[in-house]
């Protein structure tokens, strides 16, 4: 079993995002990068996977030199090997990068590695495109099936399911296949510190793509404005209960 994990290196979850002066970057100046949420869980996945039936996993991102740090990240989890698609930092869009992914994919075929699964993030924590993975699958002629939350791999098939009202909706296809894979699929393990010492020794080639044209261009980034809550205090102590079931029936939850 070969299984390639597409991740992406995004501001860190959580954190204050500052743009540069001309609104074309993030400022990264005081800024921590992580793998984004999803495609750990994708990294996981590809990990179990190879542990219980044997095989190889690699990890790709497209970046600058720096998301190194994230493939290693990666490679102490337990990956087997890392590829590098150097763009030089700049903001590729989502037909641009699934085009460097298609073009790494088929190289790797060229070479001897025919990879049986192709995981994804169901969306990166930064654009939140939800796009690329499906591009992916439809330029390879590969079944796809997003927003999974299990996987299962039995006699040349996978099943997958999706969250679907309540209910699960269950896909079976013929391997090799592309899976976006959605945060709670499973828990991502801890790096342990051998393994962060191994992950340092693994040499990661990197390539440079070619942009593929057609992407939409940028313009300019924004902010969206912060959401304010206010407060209303109703009083203290018993003073406070005839307020609170004025507003209880206004709610008609009494």
């Amino acid at each position: 079993m070969k299984i390639l994990v597409c991740i992406k290196r995004v501001p860190n979850t959580g954190a204050r995002i500052l743009l540069t002066e001309d609104q074309q970057e993030i400022n990264t100046r005081n800024l921590g990068f992580v793998i984004s949420p999803h495609e750990e869980c994708a990294v996981e996945e590809a990990i179990q996977i190879v542990e219980k039936f044997g095989g190889e996993s690699t990890v790709l991102t497209l970046g600058p030199e720096v998301a190194n740090e994230q493939l290693r990240d990666s490679l102490a989890m337990g990956v087997n090997r890392a590829i590098l698609l150097d763009n030089g930092g700049a903001d590729w869009g989502a037909i641009a990068t699934a085009g460097a992914i298609v073009t790494a994919v088929r190289a790797e075929k060229e070479n001897g590695t025919d990879f049986d699964l192709i995981l994804f993030g169901n969306e990166s924590a930064d654009s939140g495109g939800f796009q690329v993975g499906i591009r992916v699958g439809y330029e390879l002629d590969l079944p796809c099936v997003t927003g999974i939350k299990d996987l299962e791999i039995k006699d040349g098939k996978a099943i997958a399911k999706r969250d679907a009202g309540g209910g699960f909706e269950v896909f079976e296809v013929t391997l090799p296949a592309v899976f976006t894979v959605r945060e709670g699929i499973n828990l991502p393990r801890f790096r342990t510190m051998p393994g962060r010492l191994r992950a340092k020794k693994v040499e990661i080639p990197a390539q440079t793509p070619e942009q593929k044209s057609g992407d939409m261009e940028k313009l300019r980034l924004v902010i969206p404005p912060e959401q304010g809550s206010t407060v209303e205090i109703l009083g203290e102590g018993p003073a406070a209960a005839p307020k609170i079931v004025e507003i209880l029936k206004e709610l008609e939850l009494v």
